[in-house]
């Protein structure tokens, strides 16, 4: 059970990071102010995701040692950070009406 839990959320990791990079290559080849703002949004939600999910994986998948709890906290906080930003970025621009 905890080897199917720990490969699904490597794989949710790999994912998260796959659409962070796409998200961000797309944010630095736009011209159009709308498109960079919903990328960038788009690149928080990924790594948001990515970080929650991998502050999951050190707070509950392993030995319960002080240090690496903290450190997961951590991690937890600054994902639901990026995912918070990019949720709210993402709704101001996508209802920015298109020139």
């Amino acid at each position: 059970m905890v080897n199917a839990i720990t490969w699904v959320l490597g794989a949710l990791i790999v994912l998260s990071c796959i659409g962070s990079v796409v998200f961000s290559f797309r944010y630095r080849r736009s011209a159009d102010g709308r498109l960079r703002g919903l990328y960038a949004a788009r690149m928080n939600v990924c790594m948001g995701l990515m970080l929650v999910f991998i502050a999951l994986i050190q707070m509950f998948l392993f030995s319960g040692s002080t240090l690496r709890v903290v450190i997961g906290a951590v991690f937890l906080l600054l994902g639901l950070f990026n995912l918070f930003a990019g949720l709210r970025n993402h709704s101001h621009f996508s209802r920015m009406s298109r020139p």
